[in-house]
């Protein structure tokens, strides 16, 4: 007896159709179907959908009979799942894949994606899905998370040093969001968690530029100076077009000094709101730098003489400013009076010695870094010696 099926009333056109795949599904080629139904298009409606599935209509039969075709089994042949599982990332990701969730079964004949990276070991760090996972789980809301309204009453002149910071950060953060967005554009999304990651970077720094610029005008119309040689520092990062190396530069050299910078900042405040914008942004920022180390170090591991391009890259970029003036003096003389607190010579001589240990300390954390990577201790000292003094 063959294999049958009963519609009752059900048309092709309102769902019946899938209960005639699901039937055919556990047949082989050329095996038969009948199809029973009380609708009264139902002969007209199987004969045309046959003719589009790739099956055919048995004539010999009494009741509309259903002979299977191959149609729907030919277009799968050829195809390869993109990772045997949702979890496994594997080493070279197809760029026949397209868009293909991982794990997905490909079919074949698809946009090719036009991306750079496709090897996991150039783009990967074990750490990005936990830092994803604490990225999504500690956003915040500029408007909400910083206490706007707290009673900001400062002298001029520390206000305008505030705002010329502000005005620093502001800048260092547009750089540090265009390059994690340019970067993701060109990465293959099986690599998945590193493209979730990025993104949430990138959201990250757009909420700094947001809370940085309006700290700034907070009790100003204008935002501060932005210095030529600063501006240039930070230009020679969106233009560096290998993954790693613009991570490394970014997160593992500047963004760690910039989260010096965050922390001095936030402990030298002279005011409630700026305590808050500089703490919230740092928290952010501690994710970037470890995703950066932990992926320049991965590289590394699996390639040692990837060492060598990444002191080259920081030779590159220095003889590149050399002529610049790197951190503008308006932005220095500002950390100095922050930490003086005061105008008194004794508190001024306090605030510059405070920005000198800033440096050192910007110093010291970047040889640390570096020597995580592999670099031996005395190259790591000449490599952080080299840094941009725009500290980005």
């Amino acid at each position: 007896m063959l294999p049958a099926i009963d519609l009752e009333d059900l048309s092709l056109d309102a769902g019946g159709h899938l209960l005639i795949d699901r039937a055919l599904a556990g047949l082989a080629p050329g095996d038969r179907l009948v199809v029973h139904g009380r609708h009264p298009a139902l002969a007209v409606h199987l004969a045309a959908w046959c003719r589009a599935e790739g099956h055919r209509l048995d004539p010999a039969a009494e009741a509309p009979t259903v002979i299977r075709g191959r149609a729907d089994l030919d277009r799968w042949q050829g195809a390869q799942r993109a990772g045997r599982t949702a979890d496994d990332v594997v080493a070279h990701a197809d760029r026949r894949w397209g868009l293909a969730a991982r794990g997905a079964l490909v079919e074949p004949g698809g946009p090719v994606l036009a991306v750079d990276w496709v090897d996991r070991d150039l783009v990967w760090a074990d750490l990005a899905p936990r830092l994803y996972a604490q990225a999504t789980a500690n956003q915040w809301n500029p408007a909400t998370a910083v206490d706007w309204a707290a009673q900001v009453s400062l002298p001029d002149s520390v206000e305008d040093a505030v705002v010329q910071v502000m005005t620093y950060l502001v800048e260092n953060e547009q750089a540090a969001l265009m390059i994690p967005a340019r970067l993701l554009s060109r990465l293959h999304p099986h690599f998945r968690e590193v493209m979730q990651l990025l993104a949430a970077q990138a959201a990250d720094e757009a909420r700094h530029v947001e809370i940085f610029t309006r700290r700034a005008l907070l009790h100003r119309d204008t935002l501060g100076l932005s210095g030529a040689g600063g501006r240039a520092s930070l230009q020679t990062l969106l233009e560096e077009p290998d993954f790693t190396l613009a991570s490394f530069l970014l997160s593992v050299l500047g963004e760690g000094s910039f989260l010096d910078l965050l922390h001095f900042l936030h402990r030298h405040a002279p005011d409630r709101v700026t305590a808050d914008v500089t703490r919230l942004a740092a928290r952010d920022e501690a994710r970037h730098v470890a995703f950066g180390v932990a992926h320049t170090a991965h590289v590394v591991r699996t390639d040692r003489a990837f060492l060598h391009r990444l002191r080259t890259a920081v030779e590159r970029r220095h003889a590149v400013l050399a002529d610049t003036a790197g951190l503008n003096k308006q932005v220095f003389d500002a950390l100095v009076v922050l930490a003086a607190g005061s105008w008194t010579p004794a508190a001024m001589s306090h605030g510059w010695q405070e920005v000198l240990r800033l440096q050192q300390a910007m110093d010291e954390g970047r040889r640390r870094r570096l020597e995580y990577i592999g670099f031996p201790a005395d190259e790591a000292a000449a490599l952080s010696a080299l840094h941009t003094r725009n500290f980005m």
